[in-house]
């Protein structure tokens, strides 16, 4: 209950600081567009598109941390882009009043990229962890899998994909790729590999 409470109370404060910040940084870069040629609804949308960069690959970002996946190297440069672009406009619009008015005038963007990522760790922090299934255990001896409560399930998948690959060498097209079998039984395509590896070598 505590951790709970924890969390929620973060949260509400990290929104509450990212919510005050992102309406300051808005002014400034409005400001600055207006000031260098831009009016009307184009002044007004450019600045969404900077902060909508930032959360689309923070997004990728976060997606790819649950999967368990490398981060996209588009999400990473246009991340760092993002907060390039957001951070030099508040400082830009601050310049006319010296170093410190630069600095004060950049605090709002570095909150905001500051409160977002603080966010993005509390929800991936959040992700339940996935049990993982036991792996068979295997009798050195006998060099045989050993029958391990929970496994039958994992052993009739191996069979199902062992028996797809073995149709696939009898017919008269190519053999079916790992690529397909892993998306067809859901499987990684590593454990695919292991599976045709160690079937082959057995022969």
């Amino acid at each position: 209950m505590a951790d709970r409470l924890i969390r929620i109370t973060t949260a509400l404060a990290v929104v509450a600081v990212a919510a005050v910040a992102a309406v300051i940084s808005y002014g400034h870069a409005y400001e600055l567009v207006r000031a260098h040629g831009e009016s009307g609804v184009t002044a007004r949308l450019v600045p969404f598109t900077v902060d909508g960069l930032i959360w689309a690959a923070s997004m990728v970002v976060l997606d790819a941390s649950r999967r368990k996946q490398r981060v996209p190297g588009l999400a990473k440069w246009s991340l760092g882009v993002g907060i390039v672009a957001t951070v030099g406009a508040n400082v830009a619009h601050g310049l006319n009043h010296g170093v410190i008015g630069a600095l004060v005038s950049a605090w709002p963007a570095l909150a905001l990229i500051g409160s977002f990522e603080l966010l993005m760790a509390l929800t991936r922090n959040a992700v339940p962890k996935v049990p993982v299934e036991p792996a068979p255990l295997r009798d050195w001896c006998t060099g045989e899998d050993t029958d391990v409560p929970g496994t039958e399930p994992v052993q009739a998948l191996e069979q199902a994909v062992l028996a797809d690959y073995l149709a696939s060498l009898e017919g008269p097209g190519r053999p079916l790729s790992q690529r397909f079998l892993a998306q067809k039984h859901g499987i990684d395509r590593r454990k695919i590999k292991q599976i045709i590896t160690a079937t082959t070598e057995s022969d």
